[in-house]
């Protein structure tokens, strides 16, 4: 799904703590990739993770062909609130016990677990590597994952 500069333009000061042109490009890496590998009938779990969860941080909408965007849900516990301080605190938590608590998850969405993970731990609490590794490129310009 495009990151458009409606969505940009949306980001609430206070959900991402990286700077904002980092995040759009990582953002914008992930769907991009995201939307590669299923042009090639693969569904990169990774990729989909760091995207949902930008979205998510970023308060754009999931939008839609058929009709109007709803709100992107939180990527561990899944509530359909636009993201806030507070709760983006305890998506990282919960995120950060996912893989323990949702063992499933690393069967039916290999990827998925780390790359929420990983993306709340950059975004959010500024540590950890960016998920997306922009520096480099693949031959089609989009950048590959860290994972």
């Amino acid at each position: 799904m495009d990151v458009t500069e409606a969505d940009i333009a949306g980001i609430p000061i206070g959900n991402v703590r990286v700077p904002r042109e980092e995040f759009v490009a990582v953002w914008r890496a992930a769907a991009r990739r995201g939307d590669e590998q299923g042009a090639n009938g693969v569904t990169d779990w990774y990729a989909g993770g760091v995207s949902l969860t930008c979205r998510w941080l970023a308060a754009a909408p999931m939008r839609s062909t058929t009709g109007p965007g709803t709100l992107a849900r939180s990527p561990v516990m899944r509530r359909a609130v636009v993201a806030y301080e507070e709760l983006i605190e305890a998506e990282y938590l919960a995120a950060e016990l996912l893989e323990e608590r949702r063992p499933d998850l690393i069967r039916s969405r290999p990827g998925w677990c780390e790359a929420v993970a990983a993306t709340l731990r950059w975004a959010w609490r500024r540590q950890g590597p960016s998920p997306i590794d922009l520096s480099v490129r693949t031959a089609t310009g989009a950048a590959p994952a860290t994972s």
